[in-house]
């Protein structure tokens, strides 16, 4: 869980979503008016939004090829309550999915995933595979093989473990 360039695009706001929460220290963004404030959330929302990271974070495992760490609610019955709308350009008529109402949480992050589906992009957002780490990334590598969000942090870890487990 390093600083790394945010994901392209709507993706940013997932991928800064799911890095709320710190696995290895406990530490969680949203427990702070700041937090709150960075996603637009109430004290409120704060647990519709827990679940949608949660629920985002079980995809971005899959996309990295792990299964999730614990049940959550599936991440399409939570987009389901969040309608897009198409909003086409009267200049010169180019097409974008947006959200129907552009304040909820869960909308701005349909919107996001829905942009990201049309790029090409979706599936390169992950989940680190360290399971004290779990941090969103998106995967730049050139096979989108990518299984760490830091190959200094944690991928140095997983190797240094493989290495003593040997011998």
């Amino acid at each position: 869980m390093t600083e790394r360039s945010p994901a392209p695009g709507g993706l940013a706001l997932v991928e800064a979503l799911v890095n709320t929460l710190d696995i290895e220290s406990g530490a969680d963004a949203l427990d702070t008016a700041e937090g709150r404030a960075r996603f637009g959330i109430t004290r409120d929302g704060v647990e519709d939004a827990r679940a949608l990271r949660e629920s985002l974070r079980a995809v971005l495992l899959a996309h990295a090829g792990h299964p999730p760490h614990r049940e959550v609610t599936p991440l399409g019955d939570l987009l389901a309550g969040a309608p897009l709308l198409v909003a086409v350009d009267r200049r010169d008529g180019s097409a974008t999915l947006a959200p129907a109402d552009e304040g909820p949480l869960l909308s701005r992050v349909a919107a996001a995933v829905a942009e990201a589906l049309i790029a090409g992009t979706w599936s390169r957002l992950k989940a680190c595979e360290a399971v004290d780490c779990l941090w969103a990334y998106y995967d730049r590598s050139p096979a989108g093989r990518g299984r760490w969000c830091s190959m200094q942090v944690c991928g140095a870890r997983a190797k240094m473990r493989r290495y003593r487990a040997k011998g």
